[in-house]
Protein backbone atom coordinates (compact mmCIF):
# COMPACT_ATOMS: atom_id res chain seq x y z
CA UNK A 1 0.00 0.00 0.00
CA UNK A 2 1.78 3.25 -1.13
CA UNK A 3 1.98 6.41 1.57
CA UNK A 4 -0.34 9.28 0.12
CA UNK A 5 1.91 11.80 -1.25
CA UNK A 6 1.62 15.35 0.50
CA UNK A 7 1.31 18.64 -1.06
CA UNK A 8 4.11 21.04 -0.08
CA UNK A 9 1.35 23.22 1.94
CA UNK A 10 0.85 20.42 4.08
CA UNK A 11 4.52 19.53 4.80
CA UNK A 12 5.30 23.17 5.40
CA UNK A 13 2.12 23.53 7.07
CA UNK A 14 3.61 20.77 9.57
CA UNK A 15 7.31 21.95 9.44
CA UNK A 16 5.64 25.21 11.24
CA UNK A 17 3.07 23.64 13.20
CA UNK A 18 5.84 21.65 15.30
CA UNK A 19 8.38 24.72 14.51
CA UNK A 20 10.70 22.27 13.22
CA UNK A 21 13.20 24.37 11.48
CA UNK A 22 13.91 25.98 14.74
CA UNK A 23 14.17 23.10 16.66
CA UNK A 24 16.75 21.75 14.25
CA UNK A 25 18.40 24.90 13.66
CA UNK A 26 19.19 25.36 17.30
CA UNK A 27 20.26 21.37 17.55
CA UNK A 28 22.99 22.39 14.72
CA UNK A 29 24.03 25.59 16.55
CA UNK A 30 24.50 23.49 20.03
CA UNK A 31 26.76 20.84 17.81
CA UNK A 32 28.95 23.53 16.78
CA UNK A 33 29.26 25.42 19.64
CA UNK A 34 30.51 21.81 21.46
CA UNK A 35 32.70 20.94 18.36
CA UNK A 36 31.09 17.60 18.86
CA UNK A 37 33.36 14.51 17.77
CA UNK A 38 30.04 12.53 16.65
CA UNK A 39 27.78 15.67 15.06
CA UNK A 40 24.69 12.96 14.42
CA UNK A 41 24.95 11.97 17.94
CA UNK A 42 25.14 14.79 19.55
CA UNK A 43 22.36 16.46 17.58
CA UNK A 44 20.27 13.08 18.67
CA UNK A 45 20.99 13.32 22.15
CA UNK A 46 19.92 17.42 21.93
CA UNK A 47 16.78 16.15 19.87
CA UNK A 48 15.65 13.82 22.65
CA UNK A 49 16.04 16.46 25.30
CA UNK A 50 13.21 18.49 23.61
CA UNK A 51 10.96 15.80 23.15
CA UNK A 52 7.99 16.12 25.40
CA UNK A 53 8.70 12.73 26.91
CA UNK A 54 7.50 9.15 26.44
CA UNK A 55 3.73 8.15 25.72
CA UNK A 56 2.28 4.62 25.31
CA UNK A 57 0.52 4.61 22.19
CA UNK A 58 -0.82 0.71 22.24
CA UNK A 59 -1.44 -1.96 24.75
CA UNK A 60 -1.90 -5.15 23.41
CA UNK A 61 -2.48 -8.64 25.02
CA UNK A 62 -2.42 -12.31 24.28
CA UNK A 63 -2.82 -15.91 25.30
CA UNK A 64 0.83 -17.58 25.71
CA UNK A 65 1.48 -20.49 28.02
CA UNK A 66 3.24 -21.02 31.35
CA UNK A 67 5.10 -23.82 32.63
CA UNK A 68 2.90 -26.11 33.78
CA UNK A 69 0.92 -26.02 30.03
CA UNK A 70 -1.50 -23.84 31.50
CA UNK A 71 -2.67 -20.39 29.30
CA UNK A 72 -1.77 -17.18 30.97
CA UNK A 73 -1.75 -13.67 30.05
CA UNK A 74 1.13 -11.99 28.09
CA UNK A 75 0.96 -8.25 27.43
CA UNK A 76 2.60 -5.70 24.78
CA UNK A 77 2.72 -2.06 25.78
CA UNK A 78 3.95 -0.06 22.73
CA UNK A 79 5.09 3.61 23.51
CA UNK A 80 6.69 6.56 21.14
CA UNK A 81 10.02 4.33 22.13
CA UNK A 82 9.85 0.89 21.22
CA UNK A 83 7.67 -2.28 22.48
CA UNK A 84 7.67 -3.75 26.44
CA UNK A 85 6.36 -6.94 27.15
CA UNK A 86 5.27 -9.16 30.16
CA UNK A 87 3.95 -12.57 31.46
CA UNK A 88 1.96 -13.23 34.07
CA UNK A 89 2.79 -16.26 36.57
CA UNK A 90 0.12 -18.42 38.14
CA UNK A 91 0.35 -20.61 41.38
CA UNK A 92 -1.15 -24.29 42.06
CA UNK A 93 -0.89 -23.70 45.90
CA UNK A 94 -3.07 -20.67 46.05
CA UNK A 95 -4.32 -18.35 49.16
CA UNK A 96 -8.15 -17.71 48.97
CA UNK A 97 -7.59 -14.24 49.71
CA UNK A 98 -5.20 -13.44 46.64
CA UNK A 99 -7.07 -11.05 44.19
CA UNK A 100 -9.12 -12.74 41.15
CA UNK A 101 -6.82 -14.47 38.80
CA UNK A 102 -9.73 -14.25 36.07
CA UNK A 103 -10.12 -17.48 34.27
CA UNK A 104 -12.75 -18.77 31.60
CA UNK A 105 -14.05 -21.76 33.02
CA UNK A 106 -15.89 -24.31 31.00
CA UNK A 107 -14.36 -27.33 28.68
CA UNK A 108 -11.27 -25.40 26.91
CA UNK A 109 -8.14 -25.54 28.79
CA UNK A 110 -9.79 -27.50 31.32
CA UNK A 111 -11.78 -24.24 32.56
CA UNK A 112 -8.08 -22.59 32.79
CA UNK A 113 -8.22 -20.37 29.70
CA UNK A 114 -7.50 -16.47 29.80
CA UNK A 115 -9.64 -15.14 26.80
CA UNK A 116 -11.70 -12.84 29.40
CA UNK A 117 -8.32 -11.24 30.74
CA UNK A 118 -7.11 -10.65 27.27
CA UNK A 119 -10.10 -8.99 26.24
CA UNK A 120 -10.36 -7.03 29.39
CA UNK A 121 -6.81 -5.64 28.60
CA UNK A 122 -7.41 -5.26 24.73
CA UNK A 123 -10.90 -3.50 25.00
CA UNK A 124 -11.06 -1.93 27.85
CA UNK A 125 -7.65 -0.98 29.46
CA UNK A 126 -5.59 -0.46 26.62
CA UNK A 127 -7.58 3.03 24.87
CA UNK A 128 -7.61 3.97 28.74
CA UNK A 129 -3.94 4.36 28.88
CA UNK A 130 -3.08 5.88 25.61
CA UNK A 131 -1.63 8.80 25.88
CA UNK A 132 -0.31 8.06 29.55
CA UNK A 133 3.32 8.67 30.95
CA UNK A 134 4.81 4.72 31.33
CA UNK A 135 6.78 6.22 33.86
CA UNK A 136 3.88 6.97 36.05
CA UNK A 137 3.79 3.65 37.63
CA UNK A 138 0.93 4.51 40.39
CA UNK A 139 -1.07 6.63 38.10
CA UNK A 140 -1.65 3.72 35.77
CA UNK A 141 -1.86 1.39 38.36
CA UNK A 142 -4.69 3.13 40.09
CA UNK A 143 -6.43 4.10 37.04
CA UNK A 144 -6.85 0.49 36.45
CA UNK A 145 -7.64 -1.13 39.85
CA UNK A 146 -9.53 1.52 41.38
CA UNK A 147 -10.87 3.40 38.49
CA UNK A 148 -11.75 0.88 35.71
CA UNK A 149 -11.78 -2.22 37.62
CA UNK A 150 -13.17 -0.90 41.00
CA UNK A 151 -14.00 -3.79 42.86
CA UNK A 152 -13.34 -4.46 46.74
CA UNK A 153 -13.78 -6.89 49.14
CA UNK A 154 -13.13 -6.38 52.54
CA UNK A 155 -9.06 -6.32 51.99
CA UNK A 156 -8.86 -3.78 49.53
CA UNK A 157 -8.94 -3.95 45.79
CA UNK A 158 -9.98 -7.33 44.67
CA UNK A 159 -9.91 -7.26 40.85
CA UNK A 160 -12.97 -9.27 40.30
CA UNK A 161 -13.81 -7.40 37.28
CA UNK A 162 -11.51 -7.06 35.05
CA UNK A 163 -9.32 -10.44 36.84
CA UNK A 164 -5.30 -9.58 38.74
CA UNK A 165 -4.10 -11.58 35.55
CA UNK A 166 -4.88 -8.37 33.22
CA UNK A 167 -4.12 -5.75 35.11
CA UNK A 168 -0.64 -7.49 36.06
CA UNK A 169 0.54 -8.05 32.72
CA UNK A 170 0.19 -4.42 32.02
CA UNK A 171 1.27 -3.12 34.98
CA UNK A 172 4.52 -5.12 34.64
CA UNK A 173 4.87 -4.41 31.19
CA UNK A 174 4.39 -0.62 31.84
CA UNK A 175 7.37 -0.62 34.47
CA UNK A 176 9.59 -1.76 31.93
CA UNK A 177 8.62 0.69 29.49
CA UNK A 178 9.23 4.00 32.49
CA UNK A 179 12.38 2.09 33.00
CA UNK A 180 12.90 2.82 29.40
CA UNK A 181 11.86 6.18 29.28
CA UNK A 182 14.51 7.10 32.13
CA UNK A 183 17.00 5.25 30.31
CA UNK A 184 17.60 3.04 33.68
CA UNK A 185 18.00 -0.69 33.93
CA UNK A 186 14.66 -2.27 35.51
CA UNK A 187 15.75 -3.00 38.62
CA UNK A 188 17.29 1.13 39.21
CA UNK A 189 13.66 2.49 38.15
CA UNK A 190 11.90 -0.20 40.28
CA UNK A 191 14.28 1.08 43.47
CA UNK A 192 13.16 5.06 42.52
CA UNK A 193 9.73 3.96 42.26
CA UNK A 194 10.14 2.60 45.94
CA UNK A 195 12.32 5.15 47.00
CA UNK A 196 15.41 2.96 47.46
CA UNK A 197 18.85 4.30 46.75
CA UNK A 198 20.50 3.21 43.39
CA UNK A 199 24.14 3.87 44.47
CA UNK A 200 25.12 0.22 46.22
CA UNK A 201 22.30 -2.28 45.65
CA UNK A 202 21.83 -5.50 47.29
CA UNK A 203 21.96 -8.66 45.42
CA UNK A 204 19.87 -11.40 47.01
CA UNK A 205 20.36 -14.92 48.58
CA UNK A 206 18.21 -17.45 46.65
CA UNK A 207 16.39 -19.81 47.84
CA UNK A 208 16.62 -23.10 45.62
CA UNK A 209 13.62 -25.47 45.94
CA UNK A 210 15.75 -28.98 45.99
CA UNK A 211 12.96 -30.96 46.72
CA UNK A 212 9.53 -30.20 45.94
CA UNK A 213 6.55 -32.25 48.71
CA UNK A 214 2.89 -30.29 48.41
CA UNK A 215 1.05 -29.59 45.40
CA UNK A 216 3.68 -29.21 43.26
CA UNK A 217 4.76 -33.07 42.89
CA UNK A 218 3.02 -36.29 42.57
CA UNK A 219 4.97 -37.92 45.87
CA UNK A 220 2.97 -38.40 49.40
CA UNK A 221 5.00 -35.23 50.91
CA UNK A 222 3.11 -33.22 52.26
CA UNK A 223 5.19 -30.21 53.06
CA UNK A 224 5.76 -28.41 49.78
CA UNK A 225 9.31 -27.24 49.33
CA UNK A 226 12.38 -27.86 51.09
CA UNK A 227 14.85 -25.27 50.34
CA UNK A 228 18.47 -24.13 50.40
CA UNK A 229 20.31 -20.60 50.93
CA UNK A 230 24.03 -20.09 50.60
CA UNK A 231 23.90 -17.49 52.87
CA UNK A 232 27.82 -18.47 53.68
CA UNK A 233 28.92 -17.38 49.72
CA UNK A 234 30.43 -14.05 48.98
CA UNK A 235 28.38 -13.29 45.93
CA UNK A 236 25.50 -14.05 44.21
CA UNK A 237 27.81 -15.98 41.46
CA UNK A 238 29.32 -18.30 44.42
CA UNK A 239 26.02 -18.59 46.04
CA UNK A 240 24.97 -20.45 42.28
CA UNK A 241 27.67 -22.10 42.36
CA UNK A 242 27.50 -24.03 45.78
CA UNK A 243 23.24 -24.42 44.84
CA UNK A 244 24.10 -25.82 41.61
CA UNK A 245 26.74 -28.21 43.09
CA UNK A 246 24.58 -29.19 46.18
CA UNK A 247 21.58 -29.98 43.49
CA UNK A 248 23.60 -32.47 41.71
CA UNK A 249 24.74 -34.27 45.08
CA UNK A 250 21.11 -34.44 46.11
CA UNK A 251 20.45 -35.72 42.75
CA UNK A 252 23.29 -38.24 43.19
CA UNK A 253 21.88 -39.22 46.56
CA UNK A 254 18.56 -39.81 45.70
CA UNK A 255 19.46 -41.77 42.82
CA UNK A 256 21.74 -43.94 45.17
CA UNK A 257 18.72 -44.80 47.86
CA UNK A 258 15.88 -44.44 45.43
CA UNK A 259 17.12 -45.46 42.18
CA UNK A 260 16.92 -43.17 39.13
CA UNK A 261 13.01 -42.71 38.86
CA UNK A 262 13.08 -41.09 42.21
CA UNK A 263 14.98 -38.10 40.38
CA UNK A 264 12.06 -36.79 38.62
CA UNK A 265 11.50 -33.38 39.25
CA UNK A 266 8.44 -31.36 40.10
CA UNK A 267 6.94 -27.83 39.06
CA UNK A 268 10.16 -25.87 40.04
CA UNK A 269 12.56 -27.75 39.05
CA UNK A 270 12.80 -29.89 42.36
CA UNK A 271 13.54 -33.51 43.08
CA UNK A 272 10.08 -35.31 43.79
CA UNK A 273 10.83 -38.70 45.55
CA UNK A 274 8.34 -40.79 46.96
CA UNK A 275 9.00 -40.22 50.64
CA UNK A 276 5.99 -39.58 53.41
CA UNK A 277 8.48 -38.34 56.43
CA UNK A 278 9.51 -34.97 56.24
CA UNK A 279 12.55 -35.62 58.26
CA UNK A 280 13.25 -37.92 55.67
CA UNK A 281 13.89 -35.20 52.99
CA UNK A 282 16.09 -33.07 55.20
CA UNK A 283 17.95 -35.39 55.88
CA UNK A 284 18.96 -36.08 52.47
CA UNK A 285 19.49 -32.56 51.87
CA UNK A 286 21.77 -32.34 54.84
CA UNK A 287 23.64 -34.84 53.32
CA UNK A 288 23.68 -33.15 49.83
CA UNK A 289 25.15 -30.04 51.55
CA UNK A 290 28.05 -32.08 53.01
CA UNK A 291 28.33 -34.02 50.61
CA UNK A 292 29.18 -30.90 48.33
CA UNK A 293 31.22 -29.28 51.03
CA UNK A 294 29.35 -26.32 52.16
CA UNK A 295 28.37 -27.27 55.34
CA UNK A 296 27.74 -24.29 57.72
CA UNK A 297 27.53 -22.15 54.81
CA UNK A 298 23.90 -23.36 52.99
CA UNK A 299 21.54 -23.50 55.13
CA UNK A 300 18.07 -25.08 55.12
CA UNK A 301 14.35 -23.57 54.13
CA UNK A 302 10.76 -25.11 54.11
CA UNK A 303 7.81 -23.71 52.60
CA UNK A 304 5.09 -26.07 54.31
CA UNK A 305 1.92 -24.64 52.36
CA UNK A 306 0.20 -25.98 55.54
CA UNK A 307 -3.30 -24.81 54.27
CA UNK A 308 -3.33 -26.96 51.69
CA UNK A 309 -3.69 -30.63 54.29
CA UNK A 310 -5.46 -28.02 56.56
CA UNK A 311 -9.18 -30.06 57.78
CA UNK A 312 -11.48 -27.39 58.78
CA UNK A 313 -13.94 -29.85 60.03
CA UNK A 314 -11.75 -31.40 62.38
CA UNK A 315 -9.38 -28.22 62.82
CA UNK A 316 -5.75 -30.75 61.99
CA UNK A 317 -3.42 -30.80 60.01
CA UNK A 318 -3.31 -34.07 57.74
CA UNK A 319 0.22 -35.18 56.71
CA UNK A 320 -1.00 -38.05 54.62
CA UNK A 321 -3.03 -35.54 52.54
CA UNK A 322 -2.61 -37.32 49.47
CA UNK A 323 -3.47 -40.52 50.73
CA UNK A 324 -7.06 -40.76 50.32
CA UNK A 325 -8.81 -42.64 53.52
CA UNK A 326 -5.69 -42.68 55.22
CA UNK A 327 -5.46 -44.33 58.73
CA UNK A 328 -5.50 -41.22 60.45
CA UNK A 329 -2.20 -41.50 62.12
CA UNK A 330 -0.95 -38.37 60.78
CA UNK A 331 -2.99 -35.88 61.32
CA UNK A 332 -1.56 -33.15 63.92
CA UNK A 333 -3.04 -30.21 65.72
CA UNK A 334 -1.29 -26.54 66.07
CA UNK A 335 -0.12 -27.65 68.92
CA UNK A 336 1.60 -30.75 67.72
CA UNK A 337 2.91 -29.57 64.32
CA UNK A 338 4.31 -26.87 66.52
CA UNK A 339 6.63 -29.30 68.47
CA UNK A 340 7.52 -30.42 64.84
CA UNK A 341 9.03 -26.91 63.56
CA UNK A 342 10.72 -27.33 66.73
CA UNK A 343 12.07 -30.35 65.90
CA UNK A 344 13.68 -29.26 62.48
CA UNK A 345 14.89 -25.78 64.11
CA UNK A 346 16.55 -27.65 67.18
CA UNK A 347 18.45 -30.64 64.90
CA UNK A 348 19.12 -28.94 61.62
CA UNK A 349 20.15 -25.58 60.41
CA UNK A 350 16.85 -24.34 59.80
CA UNK A 351 16.60 -20.10 58.99
CA UNK A 352 13.19 -19.62 57.17
CA UNK A 353 9.80 -21.36 57.74
CA UNK A 354 7.07 -20.35 55.37
CA UNK A 355 3.29 -20.83 55.97
CA UNK A 356 3.71 -22.92 59.41
CA UNK A 357 -0.37 -22.95 59.72
CA UNK A 358 -3.37 -22.37 57.80
CA UNK A 359 -4.03 -18.82 56.19
CA UNK A 360 -6.44 -17.88 58.89
CA UNK A 361 -4.86 -18.98 61.99
CA UNK A 362 -3.57 -15.96 63.43
CA UNK A 363 -2.76 -16.78 66.76
CA UNK A 364 -0.65 -20.00 65.67
CA UNK A 365 1.39 -17.98 63.69
CA UNK A 366 1.62 -15.26 66.30
CA UNK A 367 2.61 -18.28 69.07
CA UNK A 368 5.09 -19.85 66.37
CA UNK A 369 6.79 -15.69 65.66
CA UNK A 370 7.47 -15.57 69.32
CA UNK A 371 8.75 -19.05 70.00
CA UNK A 372 10.89 -19.65 67.29
CA UNK A 373 10.76 -15.79 65.20
CA UNK A 374 14.85 -15.39 66.49
CA UNK A 375 16.28 -19.04 65.05
CA UNK A 376 14.36 -18.85 61.81
CA UNK A 377 12.39 -16.25 59.57
CA UNK A 378 8.53 -17.13 59.69
CA UNK A 379 7.14 -16.11 56.39
CA UNK A 380 3.51 -15.59 55.40
CA UNK A 381 2.82 -16.37 51.95
CA UNK A 382 -1.23 -17.67 52.06
CA UNK A 383 -1.62 -15.67 55.20
CA UNK A 384 -0.54 -12.55 54.07
CA UNK A 385 -1.23 -12.68 49.97
CA UNK A 386 1.13 -9.51 49.36
CA UNK A 387 -1.81 -7.68 51.01
CA UNK A 388 -0.91 -4.01 52.47
CA UNK A 389 -3.99 -4.67 54.33
CA UNK A 390 -3.73 -8.07 55.51
CA UNK A 391 0.15 -7.26 56.24
CA UNK A 392 -1.09 -4.41 58.73
CA UNK A 393 -2.84 -7.31 60.52
CA UNK A 394 0.19 -9.55 60.74
CA UNK A 395 2.35 -6.62 62.20
CA UNK A 396 -0.21 -5.69 64.84
CA UNK A 397 -0.66 -9.32 65.78
CA UNK A 398 3.10 -10.15 65.76
CA UNK A 399 1.58 -13.15 63.57
CA UNK A 400 4.99 -13.40 61.10
CA UNK A 401 8.74 -11.18 60.54
CA UNK A 402 8.85 -12.11 57.12
CA UNK A 403 6.51 -11.48 53.44
CA UNK A 404 6.77 -13.55 50.74
CA UNK A 405 6.53 -11.19 47.60
CA UNK A 406 4.23 -12.46 44.67
CA UNK A 407 3.32 -10.07 42.31
CA UNK A 408 0.44 -12.10 40.66
CA UNK A 409 -0.75 -12.29 44.57
CA UNK A 410 -2.09 -8.02 44.79
CA UNK A 411 -2.02 -7.77 41.06
CA UNK A 412 0.14 -4.15 40.55
CA UNK A 413 3.37 -3.22 41.52
CA UNK A 414 2.72 -0.29 43.20
CA UNK A 415 0.21 -2.21 45.45
CA UNK A 416 3.73 -4.73 45.77
CA UNK A 417 5.72 -1.75 46.49
CA UNK A 418 3.57 -0.72 49.21
CA UNK A 419 3.56 -3.82 50.81
CA UNK A 420 7.29 -4.05 50.87
CA UNK A 421 7.87 -0.99 52.39
CA UNK A 422 5.14 -1.84 55.04
CA UNK A 423 7.05 -5.08 55.84
CA UNK A 424 10.36 -3.39 56.07
CA UNK A 425 9.37 -0.49 58.11
CA UNK A 426 8.20 -3.40 60.69
CA UNK A 427 11.34 -4.53 60.90
CA UNK A 428 10.15 -7.95 58.48
CA UNK A 429 12.27 -9.62 56.17
CA UNK A 430 10.95 -9.71 52.19
CA UNK A 431 11.31 -12.88 50.15
CA UNK A 432 10.86 -12.14 46.35
CA UNK A 433 9.18 -15.10 44.88
CA UNK A 434 7.71 -16.84 41.62
CA UNK A 435 4.98 -18.93 40.92
CA UNK A 436 4.75 -22.54 40.39
CA UNK A 437 3.49 -21.80 36.68
CA UNK A 438 5.89 -19.62 35.57
CA UNK A 439 6.92 -18.10 32.30
CA UNK A 440 10.64 -16.96 30.69
CA UNK A 441 9.59 -13.49 32.06
CA UNK A 442 12.45 -12.68 34.44
CA UNK A 443 10.83 -9.42 35.68
CA UNK A 444 11.27 -10.54 39.17
CA UNK A 445 15.13 -10.82 39.03
CA UNK A 446 14.91 -7.01 38.82
CA UNK A 447 11.68 -6.50 41.09
CA UNK A 448 14.04 -8.36 44.14
CA UNK A 449 17.33 -6.08 43.29
CA UNK A 450 15.38 -2.76 43.01
CA UNK A 451 13.22 -3.33 46.09
CA UNK A 452 16.16 -4.14 48.21
CA UNK A 453 14.43 -7.90 49.41
CA UNK A 454 17.42 -9.31 50.21
CA UNK A 455 16.19 -12.83 49.31
CA UNK A 456 14.33 -14.47 46.38
CA UNK A 457 13.26 -17.86 45.61
CA UNK A 458 12.90 -18.91 41.81
CA UNK A 459 13.29 -22.97 42.09
CA UNK A 460 15.94 -24.82 41.65
CA UNK A 461 19.08 -24.27 39.23
CA UNK A 462 16.73 -26.55 36.94
CA UNK A 463 14.06 -25.58 34.28
CA UNK A 464 14.63 -22.58 31.92
CA UNK A 465 11.96 -20.90 33.12
CA UNK A 466 13.28 -20.81 36.62
CA UNK A 467 17.08 -20.13 35.61
CA UNK A 468 15.81 -17.07 33.55
CA UNK A 469 15.50 -15.25 36.84
CA UNK A 470 18.60 -16.65 38.40
CA UNK A 471 20.70 -16.12 35.24
CA UNK A 472 19.11 -12.35 35.08
CA UNK A 473 20.72 -11.76 38.35
CA UNK A 474 23.86 -13.18 37.56
CA UNK A 475 23.58 -10.34 34.39
CA UNK A 476 22.69 -7.63 37.08
CA UNK A 477 25.69 -8.68 39.32
CA UNK A 478 28.12 -8.18 36.59
CA UNK A 479 26.82 -4.70 35.51
CA UNK A 480 26.85 -3.31 39.07
CA UNK A 481 30.55 -5.04 39.76
CA UNK A 482 31.93 -3.37 42.76
CA UNK A 483 28.07 -1.84 43.62
CA UNK A 484 26.70 -5.14 44.08
CA UNK A 485 26.17 -6.54 47.48
CA UNK A 486 25.67 -9.87 47.85
CA UNK A 487 23.26 -10.10 51.39
CA UNK A 488 24.46 -13.10 52.79
CA UNK A 489 24.13 -13.54 56.49
CA UNK A 490 21.65 -9.95 56.71
CA UNK A 491 19.18 -11.69 54.25
CA UNK A 492 16.84 -10.79 56.50
CA UNK A 493 16.92 -7.19 56.62
CA UNK A 494 19.85 -5.97 54.53
CA UNK A 495 20.55 -1.87 55.13
CA UNK A 496 19.87 0.16 52.43
CA UNK A 497 21.41 3.42 53.70
CA UNK A 498 25.01 1.37 53.55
Amino acid sequence: MSTPVQSEQEVQAYLDRHNIQTIVEDAINQCVKANAADPCIHMSQHLSSKSTGDKITAVKARSIFDSRGNPTVEVDVTTTRGMYRAAVPSGASTGVYEALELRDGGDAYMGKGVSKAVSNVNDIIAKALIGMDPKEQKAIDDKMVQELDGSKNEWGWSKAKLGANAILGVSMAVCKAGAAAKGLPLYKHIAELAGNPTGKMYMPVPSFNIINGGSHAGNKLAMQEFMILPVGASSFTEAMKMGSEVYHNLKKGIKKAYGQDACNVGDEGGFAPNILDNKEGLNLVVAAIEAAGYTGKVKIGMDVAASEFWLDAEKKYDLDFKTENNDGSQKKTGEELMAIYEDFCENYPMISIEDPFDQDDFPSYTAMTAKLGEKAQIVGDDLLVTNPKRVQKAIDDKACNALLLKVNQIGSITESIEAVNMAKAAGWGVMTSHRSGETEDSFIADLAVGLGTGQIKTGAPCRSERLSKYNQLLRIEEELGADAIYTGADFRLPDLSK
